[in-house]
Parts: C-alpha cells; sequence; structure tokens
C-alpha cells in the first residue's frame, strides 16, 4: 500500500458508511485493525505528541488550547480520539462559560443540563474535538474536595440524571467520556491516596451514578488517579474489567487520567484501559519492553485497539449531519448560559423588614423604583470575575459579567455604589445610608480548585520519559525553566486544592456582622461550591442567596434574581450541616481513606442532628405545596416507578418548583433511612395547579447482590413522600409493599 492511494486514506469512512448502514462496528474495527502496523497499533493506545514537547506547549500556550489526539492515523482516515475537557463548558478556543457543574445540579433540571450539553457539543465539534472529557459525575463525601465545583450533587440519583442529561445533549457531537472511575473525592491527596470501600457500598453509592450515564450513551470512561483497594484506578481490573466490562457490558474506552493516570504499562493493558492520555509517555517508552517480557502480549493490545476503533466508528456514523459553525459563545449558548445561572441561585433566606406605615415586607426581591435611591455593595469579590477554578476546567470565555457590573445595569450606576476595599467600620457607615446593602463573600480560585502546586513526589518522577533526542532534551529544558517550584503548568499562580476551612474568610464574617448591624435590609451572597458552614452569622442578615461560580453571565442573573424579574428556583443539591460535627472524617493529605455510607444528610439523619438547610431546599418569591400525590406504575423487575404529583403556586407570578420524592423502608436494617428516588423541575403559573409525573429510581434503596452482581429491591412495607425538601412536614405520603 502507499500513502497516496485514495481508497486507502478513506478506509475509516468507508467503514463509518458501512456501520451507518447496520454493519457490526465491532466487525468493521477488527478489519480495520488488520491493516494497521505493529507501530500504528502500539500509536493506538497513547497520545499523538511527545510528553515534553506536549508540557512545553500548555506551560507557553495554555492547557487545551486546541483538542489532545490520540492515535491518528492519517494514511486510513483514522481521525483518532481528539480531546477537549469541561466541565463548564468547551476549554478549547474561546467557549460559553456556563455556570459549573455544582450549581447545574442545583437547578435539579435533566431538560436544561441537556440543552447545555448539546451546546458544549457543539462548540467542542466546531474547535475540532470528538470527546468531551466533562461529564464528571464523582460523589463529593466531604464538601471540602477541591474540585467539587465539578461534580453535581452528592445524591447518585441526582448525579446519574444530571450525568445521563449532559450526554444526551453531548453525543450527537462528540463522545461523551464520564469520569473520575471511582472513588475520586480528595484533591491534595489524589495521586497517592488509596481508597478502600466493600463491593456493596461500592455498587450501592460510589457507582450508580456511573451505570446510568453509561446507560445514557457515554461511550468513553475516565480512570481517577487514586488507588481503590490497593491498585491504582488505570490498572485496576476490579474497576475496569470486571465492573465496568462484566457488570455493566460497557462497550466504549476506558482512558486515563492526564500524566499520572496509570503506575504500570503492562498491568494498564491487561487490566482492559485503552488509551494513555495525553501524550507519548510511559507506553510510548516502555510497552514494547514489557511485552517482551512476558508481562503483556499482543492479544491485549489489540482488545483495546479494536474497542477504540469501534468507538470512533460507531460515534462518526451516528454524529449529527451538519457541522457546527460559529457557535462559541454565541448569542443562544450565552442566553442559556445566563438561564442556567437564574434557575441555579438557591435563596436560603428571606426575612422580613419593616417598611412604610410599620409593615413588614420581605428583603427580597429588592424592586427597581423611585423609593430605592441607594443600594450599597460591598465585598472584595463583588467585581472580580469568578467563574470557577483555573485548573483543567477553566473556560476562556470572552467576557465574564461580575455581580457589581450586573447590578448596575438594573439599579443604575447613580443608585449601586461600591468600593472594593474598606475596614468594617468605614463599611458600616456606609451602610447606613443605604437602602439596602448587598454583601458578595465566598471563594475564588485561590480557596478550592484543582490542586495546582507541585505535587510530583520522587516516586512519580521516573513515569516521565526520559529524552533522547536533541529537539526532545530541549523541549524538557524549557519546561523545567518555566516550572519553578510553586508555578502552575496552567499558567495561573492561583492554588487551588481542597478547602483548609468550611467557613467564610475571616474578613468576609467580619463585613457580614458590620453591615447586617448597620442595615436592616441587607443581602449576603455566597459565592462557593461545596457547603460553607454559616452558623456563626447566618441570624445576622435578612437574607441570603447561594449564588455559585456562576458563569459569563452570572452578574446578569443575580441582578435579576435580587430585583425580582426572575423567581429563585434553584434548590440545594446536598445538606448544609450545622457544624462540623455532622461530617465525615476528611484529611487532605492521607495516604489512605475509606468510603462508607456515612456522608451528606444520610450522616446527619444518623447522628440524630439538624441540618442547617436540609437536602432539597430552597426559598422562592412564590409560595407553592403539594397538594396530593398518586403512584401510576410500579415496576418491581426494572426497580423503577411513576409518580404524579400535585403542585400549587399560590403566588402571584408563573415560576418553578422542584418535586422531590424520598423513600423510607419501614423495617430491616435500614429502617427510617430516607433515600431520594427522583425529581422533577416543573413550571407552574399563578394561582394554580399543575401535575408533574415523577420517575423513580427504586434501585436507590437497592441491595448489592454479589452472587448475580445487580442491586436487589428489598421486600417489606416503605414509605413514599412527594416533597419540597428532604424532611418536609408537608410531603404528601404514601405506604407501598416492595
Amino acid at each position: 500500500m502507499t500513502s497516496d492511494n485514495s481508497s486507502e486514506r478513506n478506509a475509516f469512512d468507508a467503514a463509518v458508511v458501512s456501520v451507518r448502514a447496520g454493519a457490526s462496528a465491532e466487525r468493521a474495527a477488527r478489519e480495520l485493525y488488520d491493516t494497521l502496523t505493529e507501530d500504528e497499533r502500539l500509536n493506538l493506545l497513547d497520545g499523538d505528541v511527545y510528553y515534553w514537547s506536549g508540557r512545553l506547549d500548555i506551560v507557553r500556550h495554555g492547557y487545551n488550547i486546541k483538542p489532545y489526539v490520540m492515535g491518528a492515523i492519517d494514511r486510513l482516515g483514522i481521525p483518532g480520539i481528539r480531546f477537549v475537557d469541561g466541565p463548564r463548558g468547551c476549554v478549547a478556543g474561546n467557549g460559553t462559560a456556563f455556570p459549573v457543574s455544582m450549581a447545574r445540579g442545583a437547578t435539579w433540571d435533566t431538560e436544561l443540563e441537556e440543552q447545555v450539553g448539546h451546546a458544549i457539543g457543539e462548540e467542542v465539534r466546531e474547535q475540532g474535538g470528538n470527546l468531551f472529557g466533562g461529564v464528571c459525575i464523582n460523589l463529593p463525601r466531604h464538601p471540602a474536595w477541591g474540585r467539587v465545583q465539578e461534580t453535581y450533587s452528592d445524591q447518585p440519583v441526582l448525579l446519574g440524571q444530571m450525568g445521563a442529561a449532559i450526554t444526551r445533549g453531548v453525543k450527537s457531537n462528540a463522545i461523551a467520556c464520564a469520569k473520575h472511575f471511582a472513588c475520586n473525592s480528595m484533591e491534595n491527596a489524589r495521586f497517592k491516596v488509596d481508597v478502600t470501600v466493600d463491593e456493596a457500598t461500592f455498587h450501592e453509592v460510589y457507582a450508580p451514578h456511573f451505570k446510568r450515564t453509561i446507560e445514557a450513551g457515554a461511550q468513553a470512561v475516565m480512570t481517577a488517579y487514586n488507588s481503590v483497594n490497593g491498585e491504582y484506578c488505570g490498572q485496576n481490573s476490579w474497576l475496569i474489567d470486571q465492573t465496568l466490562r462484566r457488570d455493566w457490558g460497557f462497550t466504549g474506552i476506558a482512558v486515563s487520567d492526564f500524566v499520572w493516570g496509570l503506575r504500570d504499562v503492562a498491568k494498564s493493558v491487561k487490566a482492559g484501559l485503552d488509551i494513555e492520555e495525553p501524550f507519548h509517555q510511559q507506553r510510548y517508552t516502555k510497552l514494547r519492553a514489557a511485552m517482551e517480557r512476558g508481562e503483556a502480549d499482543w492479544s491485549d493490545v489489540r482488545a483495546a485497539g479494536e474497542r477504540i476503533l469501534a468507538t470512533q466508528l460507531r460515534f462518526y456514523a451516528q454524529r449529527a449531519a451538519a457541522e457546527p459553525h460559529g457557535t462559541m459563545a454565541n448569542a443562544e449558548h450565552v442566553a442559556l448560559a445566563r438561564t442556567v445561572a437564574e434557575r441555579a441561585a438557591v435563596l436560603l433566606k428571606n426575612d422580613g423588614v419593616a417598611a412604610g406605615d410599620n409593615a413588614a415586607v420581605s428583603a427580597l426581591p429588592l424592586r427597581p423604583g423611585a423609593d430605592l435611591k441607594r443600594v450599597a455593595v460591598f465585598g472584595r469579590i463583588a467585581d472580580k470575575p469568578n467563574t470557577g477554578d483555573e485548573g483543567s476546567s477553566k473556560v476562556r470565555a470572552p467576557y465574564v459579567v461580575t455581580p457589581l457590573q450586573g447590578l448596575r445595569e438594573i439599579y443604575g450606576d447613580d443608585v449601586v455604589g461600591y468600593r472594593a476595599a474598606e475596614a468594617p467600620v468605614v463599611a458600616a457607615k456606609r451602610a447606613t445610608r443605604a437602602d439596602a446593602a448587598i454583601v458578595v463573600v465566598g471563594y475564588t480560585a485561590n480557596d478550592e480548585g484543582e490542586y495546582l502546586k507541585s505535587v510530583v513526589s520522587p516516586d512519580m518522577l521516573p513515569l516521565l520519559p526520559e529524552p533522547v533526542t536533541d529537539e526532545q532534551k530541549e523541549a524538557k529544558a524549557g519546561c523545567q525553566a518555566f516550572m519553578k517550584e510553586g508555578m502552575s503548568t496552567f499558567g495561573s499562580d492561583a492554588e487551588g486544592g481542597d478547602r483548609h476551612s468550611l467557613r467564610l474568610l475571616d474578613e468576609d464574617v467580619e463585613l457580614i456582622r458590620a453591615v447586617s448591624a448597620a442595615n436592616p435590609r441587607t443581602i449576603v451572597v455566597v459565592v462557593a461550591a461545596g457547603a460553607v458552614l454559616m452558623d456563626e452569622w447566618i441570624n445576622e442578615p435578612a437574607a441570603v442567596l447561594l449564588g455559585w461560580y456562576s458563569g459569563m453571565e452570572g452578574g446578569h442573573a443575580l441582578a435579576d434574581i435580587l430585583a425580582g424579574n426572575v423567581d429563585p428556583s434553584g434548590r440545594l443539591p446536598y445538606s448544609i450541616p450545622a457544624s462540623e460535627e455532622d461530617l465525615p472524617p476528611f484529611d487532605s493529605d492521607a495516604t489512605a481513606a475509606t468510603y462508607d455510607r456515612w456522608y451528606g444528610q444520610r450522616l446527619i439523619q444518623h447522628r440524630g442532628s439538624k441540618a442547617l438547610f436540609p437536602l432539597g431546599y430552597g426559598l422562592s418569591y412564590q409560595a407553592y405545596g403539594i397538594e396530593e400525590s398518586r403512584l401510576l406504575d410500579l415496576d418491581r423487575s426494572h426497580q423503577t416507578a411513576i409518580m404524579q404529583v400535585s403542585v400549587r403556586n399560590e403566588g402571584d407570578c408563573d415560576g418553578r418548583h422542584v418535586v422531590q420524592v424520598y423513600g423510607t423502608l419501614l423495617e430491616g436494617e435500614r429502617a427510617g433511612e430516607r433515600e431520594l428516588l427522583g425529581f422533577a423541575s416543573a413550571q407552574v403559573p399563578a394561582h394554580s395547579t399543575t401535575q408533574v409525573k415523577v420517575a423513580l429510581d427504586l434501585s436507590a434503596i437497592g441491595r448489592w447482590n454479589n452472587e448475580t452482581r445487580t442491586l436487589a429491591l428489598p421486600q417489606g412495607t416503605m414509605r413514599i413522600e412527594a416533597s419540597s425538601y428532604w424532611g418536609d412536614p408537608d410531603a404528601s405520603t404514601m405506604e407501598v409493599e416492595l
């Protein structure tokens, strides 16, 4: 064969046509694989750029400016895997910065998340990518986890439904890649911590959302850096071969996390890890020698190669025909980002304040008008673009609307006053002269996020290739010159990592107290991702809004909510505990950790405590209520049910309400434990009742059966509650026999 043979160059396209016409992707992949040389077969298994050259490109130009290509074979027209990161948008190019995933989890709106996925998929494809590496669905056991912003909730049902939703949206334009598999919810120690988890707990708590996302069409799974039960995830046969492939029937590709995602090339290949991402690194320099020693063989390589090719063939055979053009942060996507930010904000508190003639009105909404002559804004981050951490998920949006900018557009420059830095006593004096005070507090990329400090330990250095050619040596020298101690390869001076404290900074708390004491209409806006402990100051301001890292349009969304143009409909995707005592242990520098069932709302209930704000909680400007519920269908064999719920809006304006359905077994070992079964976000007109159908996942109360290797539904009586939040006393309740 020669390189100028057109039929050879079109071999991949011809195979795609065949699969689209109904041929087996696996068979087409086998036939295509048979035409590859030995070098091409090995090159499928890692990136196409030498490690030090790729690393130098990152430190000079930035992370993932363009797709990372792995396994492209131009001779046959094989495109290879073309990776673009996320999850708050398309990292390559200048895309739309959506609110972070945890904010989107607070919408409890799968239809909206599917729209976000479609928008991101279009942008990824326009940038030349064919795989979106941003379906992050790790379950955060503890809110101090630095990358908690990248996931949706600590509830498997909500995680799974949102992961499935973004997958459905993405997959018409890009392969959806779920990550990080598995038990990854510690940041600083991610390269060294070994997580111990028993098989039942794993399948009941830490795995269902991955399974649900794969069922929705995710064709790639990225393994985690940490080890599970003594073996690194990137070479863990129990996770990759047994769980993904045998238990779940996963036919897509398993890929490593970047650079440090595996420690033994032979083990990784035999365990079923298909691609070492994203550069020529360990497999490039060590795999042939390992095969010569008999530690791996060509059958292992072939199995991985055929999966890689079959996955590409299936994707290209079903992807949307139209090539996206002009989608990067276009008007439609920007408007969607604003809508998401509006629906994500969670109103936690809204007390009454004195008005004219001694009447009392709620602190919010704060409507513009002649009576509102002065609004004082406070806080070091009120005018800071603050869309999240500055690691691999950073989106280079063309602009970011800050809270201050949004407020000034709504209320006017002459009404809104702001000073970037002032002592609490000075702030209090300014607050006394205002009709209302808005205090913006919280975190930035320096406080939480991907850990960007150097964490390379001596045992990790052998994982990097030793340069051979002059070009390779120059690339390594260039990297070392840039990466001085403490510098980030992402080109940022932010540190990120796990949070040192779950409380606000002392200066933020002092500011809240001073301003709240001076102005009875003080509204606090908290910018964060995971739970923030608020017990020491929550009683002082009149209103508290959890605003999240809200994306490029976050300032506009915040202003619309405070002004009453938008009814707040976000609900907590986790509980906020009253104190540290109601949290599981967390050591950000641990080398070993045990993952059990006790975290979040379940741990709070188990301890007999009460959350400051329970799972699913949130206020609105309207008054909603659950009137009645009916079970329409119960399928024990599939462990599903459908519930119809009547939702009443007593307010004067249309709005959205999140219906949450919880199940509690009334007998047996776990009697009394309330678990989320399903939810639905519904539009409810003013002074009207809407019927909402909620799909229930009864496997959420299932027990792992090791013989059948499935979750089995326990027998007995279960109480079902259609609620507005966990433990809602006004829930509509019924009992069913399982």
